[in-house]
């Protein structure tokens, strides 16, 4: 351990001296000063600077390679912006803070998609709902039109008309799925297929009756059908469906399955087949297998590699597939086509120690943009053109330099029962001369079944800003470490996942790396459950925890579940296989629930959750702050306004980092 401490020392000051002598993009004023002359900066200065979202977001190419789209967003403005290569300058711009854009393609050279989401209330239903829809830009006139409104011959009170499964050969049209009533008293509407028309996308064409239950389709990039997925919750029957030839369809796949758990997700590029995920019984991985459209025989080997993690397909808008993205801390590619594969490991290899995203590529692959995350970068977009150098684009983050980019480490530990637990490890700047002792943050990610990478992460950033040391553990349930890593979180919420949890903080304190004495632990989603059960369980530990959007009562989460989706919902399932092992009680999940074990807690407690959180219900929260209060616990509530799950706005986002860092700082100082 002491070699351990020696090493990384030496690796802390190498990774912050290099980080320090790239500064292209600095910041201005005394944030930059702060930085430079490595001391801690100050609460405003760092809530100012990583609390915002990325000013630069969604980095796009059109298909000749002419124009850039992109997403700015400022404390003033929220834009999309198309913006000539040639020309150095700007084609149009649309304001988008009303609908919030997650996603933007170029149809052509003049249209670009947008898909948004909005919280909103929807007329006749109770409570707020998450709305996606899809926007089309005229890049020659900069006109902005909705393609798909309910009751526009669709069905009012839908949630998800952002869907586009497909385009016409020509782009005039695009399809995509809606569900479409035969009379105002049908309460159990047909979610058909929809063709818009890009020029006059009011009044769409049913050209696909669906059922009920289905649940996606699949076409061929020129208008034509190649599949119709049904997946009916009530008798647990998964099919793929196919056009016969005579205007009927046939079933080529058939499966009851309590989990929705055959993922269909794309079409390969011969068309004759669909790729979905699933898991390999041969290597107990998942991996991306093929269905064959002729007769739904599925292949027995997994596309890729058998190996590793798989994280992702890259697909386009007619989710065609042309590659496979591997998880782990850093993300790798396998491309189906090897000329495709040639392009990608050439800009790979140019940031061998980087986080490199592949954002979106030209149809003939002769244009690609990345973005370079990690080291001494906030996220940096570039363009690569077949025969050219790289160019610069712009960074994600204009505020943040690459003096202000704390170092990270890996080192991985073994838990108690001898499980390795990869960890990242981010190191306050300020400390790099003698980063020993440190107060330190541990901070579980979120699912559980996620990971954290070597991507910019603006949180475990802003608090090594603080001069706080930042530990996160990718504990046992997480993915990207193999199907053993993951299996073994199973059934293990509040228990050997936490223990992993405690594990770490034991492991470096008694390594002489964070000062046991000044530990909190902060988490958002799962990761605000392992920060109050860890209050809760092992309340020794931990000097204050905080809790963003976290699950604190098990059964009260699955029965909003059930009351949402039904008891036999597959998410539901899911849930349920994922908490406990087997069989269960209610007294079962109470053992594993903050809620019930708040009088344990002895460490001062800030909870933190959106008003429009759909997915841990902002009940969890208010019911654990009642009782901490109860049990004469120092317990903080704070409501976030108009906010979701995922604090996806820059005022809530700085709202929460300010009152984390002001909450945890008189647990965290030397003094």
């Amino acid at each position: 351990m002491e070699n351990y401490i020696k090493t990384l020392t030496r690796c802390v000051q190498i990774l912050t001296v290099t980080a320090l002598t790239h500064t292209a993009n600095a910041a201005d004023g005394a944030v930059q000063d702060a930085a430079s002359s490595n001391e801690v900066m100050s609460i405003e200065q760092v809530v100012s600077a990583y609390g915002v979202l990325p000013q630069t977001q969604q980095m796009r190419v059109s298909p000749d390679g002419s124009l850039l789209a992109f997403r700015k967003v400022t404390a003033e403005k929220d834009l999309v912006v198309v913006y000539s290569l040639k020309e150095n300058k700007l084609v149009t711009g649309v304001n988008v803070g009303d609908i919030d854009p997650g996603y933007l393609y170029f149809l052509d050279d003049e249209h670009l998609v947008l898909v948004a989401s909005e919280n909103m209330r929807l007329a006749g239903y109770r409570g707020r709902h998450d709305i996606s829809s899809a926007f089309v830009l005229n890049v020659s006139n900069g006109e902005l039109d909705q393609l798909l409104r309910p009751g526009d011959v669709i069905a009012k009170g839908q949630t998800g008309l952002g869907s586009i499964v497909g385009t016409s050969d020509n782009n005039k049209y695009l399809y995509m799925p809606a569900y479409v009533a035969e009379s105002k008293a049908d309460r159990s509407p047909d979610y058909s297929l929809m063709r818009v028309n890009l020029e006059s996308p009011r009044r769409p064409r049913q050209i696909v009756k669906g059922e009920p239950d289905t649940r996606d389709y699949f076409m061929d990039g020129q208008g034509n059908l190649l599949a119709e997925e049904i997946y009916d919750n009530g008798t647990n029957l998964h099919e793929i469906d196919v056009p016969d030839g005579d205007g009927g369809w046939k079933t080529i796949f058939s499966r009851e399955t309590a989990l929705y758990d055959y993922s269909m997700m794309a079409v390969t590029a011969d068309l004759k087949s669909l790729v979905f995920l699933d898991t390999d019984e041969s290597t107990g991985r998942e991996g991306y297998f093929t269905m064959s459209l002729a007769d739904g025989s599925i292949s027995q080997e997994p596309i890729g590699r058998s190996d590793a993690d798989v994280a992702g397909l890259l697909t386009d808008i007619n989710r065609i597939a042309y590659g496979v993205i591997y998880s782990g801390f850093k993300p790798s590619y396998q491309m189906f086509d090897p000329a495709h594969q040639a392009r990608v490991d050439s800009i790979t290899e140019q940031f061998p120690d980087q986080h490199l995203t592949l954002t979106d590529w030209s149809p003939d692959w002769k244009r690609l943009v990345f973005m370079v995350q990690g080291g001494a970068s906030a996220g940096t977009y570039y363009l690569s053109s077949e025969g050219k150098k790289l160019r610069y684009l712009s960074s994600a983050y204009g505020e943040i330099s690459d003096a202000m980019v704390n170092p990270t480490v890996l080192h991985t530990y073994k838990a108690r029962d001898g499980l390795s637990i990869p960890t990242i490890l981010t190191l306050p700047s300020s400390r790099a001369e003698n980063p020993r002792k440190m107060p330190a943050v541990i901070m579980p990610h979120g699912g559980p079944a996620a990971y954290d990478s070597l991507s910019f992460d603006w949180m475990a950033q802003a608090l090594a800003a603080r001069g706080y040391l930042v530990v996160q553990p990718q504990f046992r349930g997480s993915v990207g470490f193999g199907l053993d890593h993951y299996m073994a979180g199973q059934g293990e919420w509040g228990r050997k996942m936490q223990d992993d949890i405690t594990d770490a903080v034991e492991y470096f304190g008694n390594g002489g790396l964070l000062d046991p004495e000044h530990v909190c632990i902060v988490g958002a989603s799962y990761g605000g459950y392992a920060a109050l059960a860890g209050a809760a369980y092992t309340p020794e530990l931990y000097s204050c925890a905080v809790s963003i959007n976290g699950v604190t009562d098990l059964e009260g989460l699955l029965d909003d579940r059930r009351s949402s989706g039904g008891d036999d919902h597959w998410v539901v399932e899911y849930f349920e296989r994922s908490m406990v092992k087997g069989e269960y009680t209610e007294d079962d999940l109470k053992a594993i629930s903050p809620l019930f074990a708040a009088d344990k807690v002895k460490a001062p407690v800030l909870l933190i959750h959106g008003e429009n959180d759909k997915v841990v219900p902002i009940e969890q929260s208010e019911d654990m702050h009642d009782e901490l209060k109860d049990a004469g616990k120092e317990s903080t509530f704070i409501e976030l306004d108009n906010e979701s799950h995922y604090l996806q706005y820059s005022k809530t986002r700085q709202q929460t980092l300010k009152a984390i860092l002001e909450f945890v700082d008189p647990y965290l100082s030397d003094s």
